[in-house]
């Protein structure tokens, strides 16, 4: 079995059990013990996964978009619910990608906006309302993540402004900064942040510290946190000397 096949079955496996035990994944893929060690190591140094003893647990921060659509979702519908608040018609809104970007667009319906988007589910969700001025930014297309990357995107962006960016993160480390696991999503979200008057960073509790090995940006770039949770100590200390709100949900 390949390297690479391998490395799919055992994400599957950890996203959909939970952790397990290198015998079990040895078990179930066909191939020794020292492979699984080797394969762990690699899923780790790419920020999949966490190491623990024994075996792994799956990071969240860059499962496919189906596998998390279902996931926290009272706790991001509370989080959008408040966001969507902040915005008048009117104006002009920048979606990132993920989840809890799509459950806000849902609670945009019926508003005169105008909403710039590379999340297909967000442009899917407000394809059809026609209240809504609505535009697509080009890209090469991540299938299982439901976005657009890449330089087109990025060029999109740079003649573009919005009134509102509200930003997806895969975590916030306790000095603020913002973290993702996916490098190729990285430079459209800071070129987005650059599009952005206001940027409101939505994160639920699972994100304080959550993952992420490639930074997005600093707390200084950041106007609004809304969380259904409070973070840690440092983290809100951080947030505070950079000006940052904190709403909690």
């Amino acid at each position: 079995m390949l390297a690479e096949r391998r490395h799919q079955l055992i994400l599957r496996a950890l996203r959909s059990g939970g952790p397990a035990a290198v015998a079990d994944l040895s078990e179930k893929l066909g191939v020794s013990a020292a492979t699984v060690r080797r394969d762990l190591l690699r899923l780790e140094e790419e920020g999949l996964l966490t190491r623990v003893h024994g075996g792994a647990v799956a990071e969240e921060g860059d499962q496919p978009f189906a596998e998390v659509a279902g996931v926290r979702v009272p706790e991001k519908d509370a989080i959008a619910v408040r966001a969507a608040a902040m915005v008048e018609d009117g104006q002009t809104v920048l979606l990132d990608i993920g989840t809890t970007a799509y459950r806000l667009a849902r609670q945009l319906h019926g508003r005169r906006l105008t909403v710039i988007t590379s999340n297909l589910v967000v442009y899917e969700e407000l394809a059809e309302d026609t209240g809504i001025e609505l535009v697509l930014l080009g890209g090469v297309l991540r299938r299982e993540y439901r976005s657009l990357v890449g330089f087109l995107t990025e060029d999109n962006l740079r003649q573009l402004h919005a009134d509102w960016l509200f930003l997806g993160a895969s975590g916030i480390r306790p000095g603020g900064q913002v973290m993702d696991t996916t490098v190729v999503e990285v430079p459209v979200k800071r070129a987005m942040i650059a599009a952005g008057e206001r940027v409101v960073l939505l994160a639920d509790a699972g994100k304080f510290p959550g993952t992420g090995m490639a930074r997005v940006c600093g707390p200084e770039d950041l106007q609004v946190v809304v969380t259904n949770a409070p973070s840690d100590p440092a983290t809100c200390a951080a947030l505070g000397e950079a000006g940052v709100k904190v709403v909690q949900v």
